[in-house]
């Protein structure tokens, strides 16, 4: 089956993994770029990274971002110097950031890049960001607008968030290959990843959302909501700070029109009657991934099951 996935974040990634290790070159990722920004004069793209180095099996299993193994020398030294080292970037990590800013400015696109890059570490499946364009999460907090790495990481998202948007998106193309790949996809996947900041901006993109749409393939979304908390990271609180109680059923609803099915874990499984009133198929099993076995898991019941909706 060739199938394309949308994904951002941790939850994303673990799920790309279990996909790749289920379809191997069959899978391309579309990963979200919101949240790339400039640090220390390197283009550091978190979400690009985390899902490469997730799929290469160099991740660290601990944090879920980041090299498994890695040090922080070269961080600890720009902290005697400046003594702002709220952002980790590890010494093995920053060998990313450097040769991708080198090729940037040599010339490449953010995909190009990204092909490079993830071929050399192994990667089977394709990775290409929603866009070559630079686009910036913002999220306008009680406090003041902050881009999303200030607001994530060195707020450690605590500010109250009132809205969201994302700058430079009018100008945003799609990622090479990206409408390709939906136009040959037998199903899509949108991953449990933060919708707001993870999977909206990807849908933003000029053309993105409309190609979906006319995909006459299944296009399932996975819950990143379990039992009305986030696995990992702020959704839960966004939805409670955007006015809307957090839980699958609220997910589902900011898809419907979009997806056709929709993967809701078991312990939510009484909220399926409700997400079917929308027109929208429920799968319910476990999507708590703990484990390389729990992801390969995870991806084969949903490859399984959009086999089966295709053939209705």
């Amino acid at each position: 089956m060739n199938l394309v996935a949308l994904a951002g974040g941790v939850g994303g990634a673990k799920l790309a993994d279990g996909l790749q290790r289920v379809l191997g070159e069959d899978l391309t990722v579309i990963v979200n770029t919101g949240d790339d920004f400039e640090r220390h004069g390197l283009r550091i793209s978190p979400d690009l990274d985390t899902v490469m180095y997730t799929l290469a099996g160099i991740a660290n299993p601990e944090t879920g971002w980041g090299i498994a193994g890695d040090t922080f020398n070269s961080l600890e030294m720009l902290a005697r110097y400046r003594g702002d080292a709220w952002f980790n970037l590890g010494d093995r990590d920053l060998a990313t950031h450097i040769l991708r800013t080198q090729m940037l400015r040599e010339g490449m696109t953010l995909s190009a890049v990204t092909r490079a890059l993830s071929r050399a570490l192994g990667v089977r499946a394709t990775i290409v960001p929603m866009t070559d364009q630079a686009v910036m999460t913002i999220v306008n907090t009680d406090a003041e607008e902050l881009a999303f790495q200030e607001y994530f990481v060195h707020r450690r998202w605590q500010p109250v968030v009132k809205s969201i948007r994302f700058a430079g998106i009018e100008n945003a193309n799609p990622g090479e290959g990206a409408i390709a790949a939906l136009q040959r996809a037998e199903a899509l996947v949108i991953c449990p990843s933060n919708p707001f900041v993870s999977v909206a901006p990807i849908l933003a993109v000029r053309g993105m959302r409309a190609a979906i749409q006319r995909a006459s393939v299944p296009t399932i979304a996975v819950s990143p909501i379990v039992g009305g908390e986030a696995l990992k990271g702020p959704a839960a609180k966004m939805f409670h700070e955007l006015g809307i109680e957090p839980s699958a059923v609220a997910v589902a609803q900011r898809y419907n029109g979009l997806i056709d099915g929709f993967v809701l874990d078991q312990l939510d499984a009484a909220h399926g009657d409700e997400i079917r009133a929308l027109g929208i198929a429920v799968l319910v099993t476990d999507t708590v991934m703990k484990s390389e076995a729990d992801r390969e898991r995870l991806a084969q019941e949903i490859v399984d099951w959009v086999t089966r909706l295709h053939a209705r």
